[in-house]
């Protein structure tokens, strides 16, 4: 790892000086082509020697004008001598002879390519906003939408020392500043698969026979097609980006032959077996060794190790079914880091297509895995501190997700180096913890649209540089209609204005810099992520200011009306508790200043409790690479909003403005939720932790 980042540091210094070249007359100027005054179209044009090919595929997609217009780009330019390799690939592939000899080429050379051809290709090598070599790994990796539509993802190549690009495409000229954005040589044309997920799994046979059986076998296969659907019409945007459809995919973990192998499972009989052997008793009654998968069994399902491989009841399509996600995440986004401090470590919780189950992924290191278990985890025995050895142990270290980023049309295939499975340990261990869900992770349109990556300057860009017009808000933030996202209801219309504020150029005060925000007499509910039978506690994590408003929170086991039942009384968001230079608790929801307590702030937390609040968590800053944790903000609060035995399944959490026409103008804001069982809060031996 330190060679890999002293190899960053040196790309960075690198970048660096080519920033400075009118100062600096000795620099090698051989591939350096940094300049002002012409856009990239003329950056294009002027290199033609080194560019012509890429530039005529430009111009045959029609975007040669955009790229001499006003606007901000990123593009990433091959030579002729990559775009030549390309072409000629395309037209010998033979993988695609039956379904479309050639790749829809018409002859051999640039004049053969379609012009469809042209325009994927063009677009695939543009992004909508200007992106330095040095914004193109943050941490390890990194992930950018292109005007196509679909990703692109970087890496350091530890090896080399250069960024590439999807694996196959390095980058070996950087920064080449046009007054339009920005230029990027590649000596690869940036590869891009048209096959949806099957079709693409099927590509790499030599990886994962044994899980495409499998896939196939359970008729999965045929169904993981979804690409977009329209995003219905928003009749007043003010001036704030609003997708003209939204895009759906899918993620799936595959264990890889050479994984299945080492643990004895050779073929698909011997996953069949282990399957039944896993899931068989899932559904009986509840033991210490049974019954664990309450959903099933509190539906009364019984599990089958037939044949019918296609029934959502057969263990190895129960098997199958955990391993997929219906949402697109690159292996970079898998974890979002931002705020967080250094002692914690990051995850990120997802449902996967076993209904009503998720799965947990860990960053350790540049390493994601799965399910990793670990003892009494948000718990502690420490004051002001996390758990110690002594009851923090690691009891599963988790599966590791290999860093391949797979790409196909409608999603991402992750190998996978172990086992993964859905057995008792996950709902009563792996997820027997805090549960902390961020905002833009309880809705999987998030991913798939990468949303959760923009910063507010791409959006700003994706929406012609507007300036927003509702409230305070700007035009750097996407507008959330009804119907965008499937766990999502809106009851009101235009009266609930709600948007994504990405944040990551802001300080503020936000678990992983994002945030929902909603102005008007809102009304709305999403469905809550379903976890394990049990008692919690529900929370909701905000930041308060006088802008906000006020509202009452209501439960449904479905988002219709008549399902909903109010919980406790309205929560004023708008009331910021007093930090009392002496130290005295806050009368209404007794914060105070923890580090002016002698213990820490435990009493405190305790009377805060007893009035329905908590502090924000020492997990994050307000604000990137600060020290000011959100615990001791003000601002920073957690509403404990009820308690309540949750069955796994469907729940439905609603929010209502009830300031009426009063609060037109006043905003509700999300951060984060919190799904939290007895054994943490309430626990007998140890202590939720501050964290």
């Amino acid at each position: 790892m330190k060679r890999i980042f002293s190899k960053l540091t040196l790309v960075a210094m690198f970048m660096a000086l080519l920033g400075f070249v009118s100062c600096k007359e000795d620099i090698n100027e051989s591939n350096l082509y940094t300049f002002t005054g012409n856009t990239i179209e003329d950056y294009l044009t002027l290199y033609g020697d080194r560019f012509s090919d890429f530039n005529y595929i430009v111009k045959r997609a029609g975007y040669d004008k955009i790229l001499s217009a006003y606007g901000t780009y990123t593009c990433f330019a091959p030579t002729n001598e990559a775009v030549q390799a390309y072409i000629d690939s395309l037209y010998d592939d033979e993988s695609v002879k039956e379904e479309l000899p050639h790749n829809g080429m018409t002859a051999r050379g640039l004049e053969g390519l379609t012009d469809s051809l042209c325009t994927d290709i063009a677009l695939f090598h543009l992004l909508s906003s200007k992106v330095m070599g040095v914004d193109l790994t943050q941490n390890d990796n990194h992930t950018f939408p292109t005007l196509l539509g679909r990703d692109i993802n970087t890496d350091l190549d530890a090896a080399r020392g250069l960024i590439s690009i999807n694996a196959d495409a390095f980058i070996t000229a950087m920064d080449s500043v046009c007054e339009n954005g920005v230029v990027h040589e590649i000596d690869h044309v940036i590869t891009r698969s048209n096959r949806l997920m099957f079709g693409e799994m099927n590509q790499h046979t030599d990886l994962f026979s044994i899980f495409a059986q499998a896939l196939e076998m359970t008729g999965l296969a045929d169904s993981l097609t979804e690409q977009s659907r329209p995003v219905q019409p928003v009749s007043n945007t003010y001036n704030f980006y609003v997708p003209e459809k939204v895009a759906l995919g899918y993620t799936i973990f595959a264990e890889t032959d050479e994984a299945l192998k080492d643990l004895g499972i050779n073929n698909i009989d011997d996953l069949i077996k282990y399957a039944n052997d896993q899931y068989s008793r899932c559904a009986l009654p509840s033991t210490d060794e049974d019954g664990w998968y309450d959903y099933y069994r509190n539906h009364g399902i019984s599990v089958s190790t037939g044949n019918d491989y296609e029934s959502p009841y057969n263990c190895l399509n129960m098997f199958v079914r955990y391993h997929i996600l219906k949402e697109k995440v690159p292996y970079s986004a898998l974890v979002i880091r931002w705020n967080e401090i250094s002692k914690v470590t990051v995850f990120e919780y997802y449902e996967t297509m076993l209904p009503y189950t998720l799965l947990k992924v860990s960053q350790l290191g540049t390493k994601r895995v799965i399910n990793r278990w670990v003892t009494n985890n948000t718990l502690t025995d420490r004051i002001g501190e996390q758990a110690s050895s002594a009851i923090a142990i690691v009891k599963r270290e988790g599966v590791e997700i290999q860093n391949d980023n797979i790409s196909a049309m409608n999603g991402y295939i992750h190998p996978i180096k172990s086992l993964l499975v859905y057995d008792k340990n996950v709902p009563r261990g792996v997820l027997n913890e805090r549960l902390r869900f961020d905002d833009a992770a309880l809705f999987g349109e998030m991913q798939s649209n990468s949303f959760r990556i923009y910063t507010d300057t791409q959006i700003k860009d994706l929406n012609g540089g507007k300036t927003g017009s509702d409230g305070a808000l700007g035009g750097a933030y996407i507008r959330i209609p009804d119907g965008i996202f499937t766990n999502l209801k809106i009851y009101n219309g235009e009266n609930t204005r709600l948007y994504y504020l990405p944040g990551k150029e802001n300080n503020w005060s936000n678990y992983q810099a994002d945030e929902f925000n909603c102005m008007g007499t809102f009304d709305f509910a999403f469905r809550l992520p379903p976890v394990p039978d049990g008692t919690y506690e529900l929370r909701m994590g905000y930041t308060a200011n006088g802008n906000r408003g006020m509202l009452q929170f209501y439960l449904g086991r479905s988002s219709a009306l008549t399902s909903m039942e109010a919980l406790d009384i309205p929560l004023d968001m708008r009331y910021v508790p007093v930090d009392d230079a002496a130290g005295a608790p806050d009368v209404r929801t007794g914060w105070c200043l923890y580090t002016k307590t002698d213990d820490q702030g435990v009493e405190s937390d305790a009377n805060m409790r007893n009035l329905g609040y908590m502090r924000g968590p020492f997990f994050y800053t307000v604000g990137k690479g600060t020290s000011a944790y959100a615990r001791a903000n003000a601002q920073d609060l957690r509403r404990i909003i009820k308690k309540l035995q949750l069955e796994q399944g469907e729940y439905w959490l609603r929010f209502k403005s009830v300031l009426g026409d009063k609060g037109l103008n006043s905003q509700f804001h999300l951060d984060y939720i919190e799904l939290v069982p007895e054994n943490v809060y309430n626990n007998t031996m140890y202590v939720e932790d501050m964290y």
